[in-house]
């Protein structure tokens, strides 16, 4: 139930638009561990094999700080080691502990379960225009504010 059940019935078709999405945004970033969370860290490692923590904090678009605490999570939790970089002996590269692996691996079934569960309620036809309208809006705003993005926050 939203919040504010009269404001939003009285609202235009386009702040229902925006409520709805940014709604499904933070439920998205909410299942999924926010943009730092452990689990995505455990997936980009299971991409990449290895890392620097540097790569890693870029590509997650969050603070060093942030990243390096979850990382000693991980690596106190015995699912990710730090090893020296065989090229810069001041950096360390990042990878994933045979645990870490076997978590890596139960995550992505999980994600890939979750995102079934999620467009359940629609049908085939349904989702295939459901994708086509994200796809242009997409598009769109894409070239619109790509500026506007680029300036505030990393993607």
């Amino acid at each position: 139930m939203r919040v504010n059940e009269e404001r939003f019935a009285a609202a235009d078709i386009n702040e229902k638009l925006a409520v709805n999405i940014r709604g499904l945004g933070h439920t998205m970033r909410f299942m999924h561990g926010g943009k730092g969370g452990q689990r995505r860290i455990l997936s980009i490692l299971t991409e990449e094999g290895s890392i620097t923590q540097r790569e890693l904090t870029l590509r997650l678009g969050i603070q060093p700080g942030s990243a390096s605490e979850v990382i000693s999570k991980l690596e106190n939790a015995g699912l990710l080691v730090r090893e020296t970089n065989s090229d810069d002996h001041r950096t360390a590269d990042l990878r994933l502990t045979e645990e870490g692996r076997r978590q890596a691996v139960e995550a992505a079934r999980e994600k890939k379960r979750r995102r079934e569960e999620m467009f359940s309620c629609l049908n085939e036809d349904e989702k295939q225009t459901l994708l086509a309208l994200l796809e242009k809006i997409y598009a769109d705003w894409e070239k619109r504010y790509r500026d506007e993005k680029s300036d505030t926050s990393p993607r």
